[in-house]
């Protein structure tokens, strides 16, 4: 294995994301269609992470066709997750026709972003560009209902952490440079502002209740 510290991370990011799947699934929810996109955000991290774990633990040439076709579906799978926050976060908080527009408009920077990673460039910071948008628009989202008395401080959370892991990637920023580098740092953040993400999705799914009726309830 040739980066371990960056292979066995996003591995277990990978098996969080199909924890989180799987709990997602059992949930209980008045309406099941935004669920889906939902699932289709953790489902695409994991599977990129499994992509981006096996690509940096097994193939030392970043020029063979394994390597390459293996990145190349990790930036693809990210872009999915770009796709599923745009929505996702429609669904949570838009009207019908916003919804509408949201998704036609991801869908139209999903083929773009496509374009980019088959015949531009396989950079990470193109899956980040692509990232950071999504998730300012859910951030927003969650705000939003948060102002509307619903609980959102775990999805707030969340996605700042996932700002906070972008950050320490691009900025290099590691625990130690051989034993646990940034990338691996990366991931281990990513894992707790998903887990966050997670308990947000749960809350806006099955209503989130109120800060005056948990107030009311302890």
């Amino acid at each position: 294995m040739l980066e371990p510290d960056v292979t066995l991370t996003d591995y277990a990011l990978a098996v969080e994301c199909a924890v989180l799947c799987v709990l997602l699934w059992r949930m209980t929810v008045a309406d099941s269609r935004p669920r889906i996109w939902w699932g289709i955000l953790f489902a695409s991290v994991g599977v990129g992470s499994l992509l981006g774990g096996t690509a940096h633990g097994f193939f030392p040439d970043q020029r063979s066709h394994g390597y390459v076709a293996l990145w190349t579906g990790t930036l693809l799978a990210l872009g999915v997750t770009s796709v599923a926050m745009w929505i996702a976060g429609a669904n949570a908080g838009l009207s019908d026709p916003a919804r509408l527009w949201i998704a036609r408009a991801s869908a139209v920077m999903f083929a773009a972003y496509t374009f980019v990673v088959l015949f531009v460039s396989t950079r990470f910071v193109v899956a980040i560009a692509a990232y950071l948008p999504a998730a300012v628009f859910l951030l927003a989202i969650f705000v939003m209902v948060g102002r509307q008395g619903q609980r959102s401080t775990y999805g707030i959370v969340g996605i700042g952490l996932s700002f906070v892991a972008a950050a320490v990637q691009q900025m290099r920023i590691a625990l130690h440079p051989t034993y646990f580098n940034h990338n691996a740092l990366y991931h281990l953040i990513q894992g707790v502002g998903l887990a966050l993400l997670f308990v947000g999705a749960r809350q806006l799914l099955q209503g989130g209740g109120t800060e005056l009726e948990t107030t009311r309830g302890r």
